[in-house]
């Protein structure tokens, strides 16, 4: 019987030694890891993809569907009371609804309607942003890590979303309300463009290689103006979601006064849901000084609130009834903490660089970092107020929202004095 020793490959058996196949001798080469971006093959044969035309305007379509369908929902319970259910004025009113979501104004009998809800808007964006990353893997140009292909896949789903932003205007108009279909299919596209091209360079692996040329300090910088806008923007969702459970009572009736049935209530609620993001981004601004306007020669801040007859909507159940006074005027604290807290982690993160390098943090590169998240998270904020106002109709209530330079203003300057004073405070007390 043959023995087979640890250092010697077991055989199947029945097969000799002189039965193995002739020829080169030694391991089994392992196959090449393919290249990024490199043609995929399979037998010998390259992949077949699908056209760009093809997955493009698959992708652009998918991506409108899945943002369009839940607004018929909602909008159709809406509908559901004695007189008003149709299918056909659903689908009409959803095409209404979902080019609404895209910044498209609705020319309706009551005025121009214009306030984005920023909910479906974000929905819209993270579907287009798929979309991009489909057609530019369709295109076969993943970790390629080269803006052309980028583009190319940007481009084409936003062409096949503008002409789908020109098909719903064209559909979506009624004796009450009307669109321009040039308008729409512009702005989907350009909308279209910009958040395709977000997920198209992700997926060629491009911005992966240019953040590692941008210098420390301007990536410290951004990294931490984005944290404290973010803060200030949850501690605004926070006050709007605090100001509409302490007036739910008032919203609750506003909801009922409808008389809708249940189905219709539950849309009503949901169309306010839609709108939460524009209240937080409000909120944000009233915590911050600017304040919002609910119609024109209207203030709502800290220091004032001065508004006239109001719509029955339910997110406005929750505006104050006048200025802050006594324990209140401590919310005027809240965006410089915030600040503060944003300096103190930028901070501590220098210093434990440092303290891996064995190197002092020095005190110019540390309060300059801090000072650079100011105008950042300056622009966050202001950008996502001048997206979250608009028009809910003609006449005084044609203005409705923050100011967006005075958003941009008061954000950079509290949020660059707190990351200041916060960094500051760290490297100060912080033994080495």
């Amino acid at each position: 019987m043959t023995s087979v020793t640890p250092d010697q490959p077991r055989r199947p058996a029945g097969v000799d030694r002189d039965d193995r196949p002739t020829g080169r001798t030694g391991p089994v080469p392992r196959p090449r890891p393919r290249r990024p971006g490199a043609p995929d093959r399979a037998d010998g044969r390259r992949r077949q993809r699908a056209p760009l035309a093809v997955a493009a305007g698959v992708a652009a379509g998918w991506a409108a569907l899945t943002s369009y369908l839940p607004v018929v929902v909602v909008l159709g319970l809406m509908q559901l009371s004695e007189d008003a259910a149709s299918v056909a004025g659903a689908l009409r009113a959803g095409l209404a609804g979902w080019l609404l979501g895209h910044g498209v104004p609705l020319d309706t009998s009551a005025g121009p309607l214009g306030l984005t809800p920023l909910a479906l808007t974000a929905l819209v964006v993270w579907r287009l942003t798929r979309a991009g990353v489909h057609t530019t893997r369709a295109l076969g140009a993943r970790g390629t890590r080269e803006v052309r292909p980028a583009l190319v896949a940007a481009g084409a789903v936003g062409l096949g979303y503008a002409l789908l932003g020109v098909l719903a205007a064209a559909g979506a108009g009624t004796d009450g309300m009307r669109l321009h279909p040039a308008r729409a299919g512009m702005t989907l596209g350009l909308v279209g463009v910009a958040a395709a091209l977000v997920g198209a360079l992700r997926t060629t692996g491009l911005p992966d290689g240019l953040l590692r040329r941008v210098p420390s300090a301007l990536h410290d910088g951004v990294r931490t103006g984005l944290v404290a806008g973010l803060l200030l923007t949850g501690a605004g969702a926070g006050a709007a979601g605090l100001a509409i459970a302490t007036g739910g009572g008032d919203a609750a009736d506003m909801i009922g006064a409808y008389r809708t049935g249940v189905a219709g209530q539950a849309g009503i609620t949901l169309v306010s849901l839609a709108y939460a993001p524009n209240a937080a981004i409000w909120a944000t601004s009233y915590l911050l000084g600017p304040g919002f306007a609910v119609g024109t020669d209207t203030a709502v801040r800290t220091s004032e609130v001065s508004v006239g007859a109001l719509p029955a909507v339910p997110l406005l159940a929750g505006l104050p009834r006048g200025p802050v006074d006594g324990f209140g005027a401590l919310l005027l604290a809240v965006p410089v903490l915030i600040g503060m807290a944003a300096g103190w982690l930028l901070a501590r993160r220098l210093l434990r660089s440092a303290a891996e390098d064995r190197t002092p943090l020095a005190w110019g590169p540390l309060l300059g970092t801090a000072v650079l998240a100011g105008p950042v998270a300056g622009l966050l904020v202001g950008a996502a107020a001048a997206v979250s106002g608009g028009s809910l109709g003609g006449g005084r209530l044609a203005e409705v929202g923050p100011v967006a330079w005075q958003v941009t203003a008061v954000t950079s300057a509290v949020v660059a004095v707190g990351a200041l004073l916060g960094a500051a405070a760290t490297r100060a007390f912080t033994r080495p």
